[in-house]
């Protein structure tokens, strides 16, 4: 599983506009010059290329592809300090030397100046002129593009990213890989493939999000003597979720315990053919520590689920024509609710205006929290507005194509910016947005954006997301505050697909290989507070 540095205690996580704004305030507010920043960098990255990436005292060569811009600037610093420690560097730079400027200009010459050796990069015959020297590097340095480049990679920049990618070495990105939009992980045309990646600061969202992620390899972080105040600024909000986060939000239970105290869910799912989806919601509730926990459910489906599911209790519900829940349903379900903590609704219960009459019934009158997944959020396609009027903590754990489909955009589109998706979503209408898939987004109204670093491939299978939405409702019937409960779900969820991975693979993962682990994951994080 994917782990940030030990050097990084803060989980802060930056894109590349608010990186420049941290920059900006080091150098105007604080005084430190920018060739102080670029020295640091530079000098922190070598140290951990000689650390971790320089593994034979008999091979010394490095080459260092560096750009015009600072990221180029850092690849002559860390060249310098490479060369004082006896490695045999070489900088290729993609650029014209008189298009270098600024302090990445002072710390080209300075190469210079110490005889260190640089060759231009400016067309393909240059590439292959250099290619047998650069096959024979022990290590390949990427510091091309940084933080703030954006457009599509061509020309020269593209020969370059694919002979890197091609040459077999070992390739160490400064900052970013060069193709990495820094902001939202996507791929600018073409990318580097590295190995590792030692960044700047904080951790950039592109690094941590995918596809970028793919592209990055380990993770490093340096600290480049930036003042902690400028860190730990308010206004960056955006985090990753970490296990001491979860050790702390998660209550102990009282030893005079009993199961009044711990909530009742009520699970508004199923229809024929889906019974499987209330099952799993009902039961990723129950596993994680929820009191009680009813499901609602059409009444000729009754029967099946009372056999199906023996800790949970079920509540035959008014049903459709076509044998699902709706409108009709409503009256019932209101007096169901008396006595319970929290609702969760959706799981396969079939996109029909039936449904999305019953939906829009409960959102706007209803006084519990609710988590609202699946097909309940199918039909809130056209009518967000009710999603204002409700008066209660509301999470939508909506998939990249049921985000597509409410936004009225592409999936593509929401993948391509899943942190501002999910956060335009979340603050616009007053909801807390858990958009899953790969590093499952949670987006709260206030704006702040959480990360999840838990989980792996092997949980795209059918079932997962159900238990997701159970246990989400059932933290919330708990008394988990709505943001907390989906903080604690998603990444108790993705940390027993973990569990479940390392015991058996990820190939062949069932959602009910997760509900038989939860509890030992859940258990272990409370007996090893932080």
């Amino acid at each position: 599983m994917y782990r940030l540095c030990d050097i990084f205690k803060c989980m802060k996580v930056v894109d590349s506009k608010t990186m420049k704004l941290l920059d900006e305030k080091a150098i105007k507010d604080y005084g430190i010059p920018g060739i102080v920043l670029m020295e640091n960098a530079g000098k922190g990255a070598a140290e951990i290329i000689l650390k971790k990436h320089i593994t034979s005292n008999s091979i010394k060569t490095v080459s260092i592809f560096a750009g015009k811009g600072n990221n180029g600037g850092d690849g002559f610093v860390i060249a310098r300090h490479l060369k004082n420690k006896g490695m045999d560097v070489i900088v290729y730079l993609v650029a014209k030397e008189s298009d270098v400027k600024g302090d990445a200009g002072t710390n080209m010459n300075i190469w210079k100046k110490m005889g260190g050796k640089i060759y231009g990069i400016t067309k393909t015959q240059d590439i292959e002129k250099h290619a047998s020297k650069v096959k024979h590097s022990q290590l390949i340095i990427d510091a091309i593009f940084g933080t703030g480049f954006v457009n599509n990679i061509s020309g020269i920049y593209k020969n370059v990213i694919d002979f890197i990618n091609g040459a077999g070495k070992k390739v160490v990105s400064i900052d970013v890989p060069s193709g990495i939009d820094a902001s939202t992980g996507r791929l600018l045309g073409c990318c580097i493939k590295a190995d590792a990646t030692i960044t700047m600061v904080l951790p950039k969202i592109g690094l941590i999000t995918y596809p970028g992620a793919g592209y990055a390899g380990k993770l490093d972080v340096v600290d480049i003597g930036m003042p902690l105040e400028i860190i730990e600024d308010k206004s960056i909000k955006c985090e990753t979720i970490e296990d001491a986060d979860i050790k702390k939000l998660l209550k102990k239970r009282p030893k005079d315990s009993h199961k009044g105290i711990f909530g009742h869910l009520l699970v508004l799912s199923g229809s024929t053919g889906k019974t499987g989806a209330a099952a799993m919601t009902c039961l990723g509730a129950m596993r994680v520590g929820t009191g009680l926990v009813t499901l609602g459910i059409p009444e000729s489906l009754n029967r099946i689920m009372e056999e199906k599911l023996t800790e949970v209790m079920t509540e035959p519900l008014p049903e459709t024509k076509s044998k699902t829940l709706g409108g009709i349903s409503f009256d019932r379900v209101k007096e169901v609710l008396k006595n319970k903590q929290a609702i969760a609704i959706g799981p396969g219960m079939t996109a029909v205006n039936d449904v999305r009459d019953l939906v829009l019934k409960l959102i706007k009158e209803t006084n519990l929290p609710i988590v609202i997944d699946a097909d309940a959020i199918n039909v809130l396609k056209g009518n967000l507005y009710v999603l204002k009027q409700a008066n209660v903590p509301t999470v939508m754990t909506p998939h990249p194509g049921e985000m597509a489909r409410l936004l009225d955009l592409s999936t593509k589109d929401v993948q391509a910016d899943r942190i501002n998706t999910a956060s335009g979503f979340a603050t616009e209408n007053n909801v807390t947005l858990v958009l899953k898939g790969a590093r499952t987004v949670i987006a709260s109204p206030d704006g702040m954006v959480y990360i999840n670093m838990t989980g792996n491939a092997g949980m795209a299978t059918a079932g997962t997301g159900d238990i997701l939405t159970g246990m989400i409702a059932g933290f919330m019937a708990q008394g988990y505050l709505s943001v907390d409960a989906a903080r604690i779900g998603v990444y108790l969820h993705g940390l027993a697909g973990d569990t479940v991975a390392r015991k058996s693979g990820e190939i062949g993962m069932m959602a009910t290989d997760l509900l038989t682990i939860l509890p030992e994951v859940l258990n272990s994080l409370l007996k090893n507070p932080s």
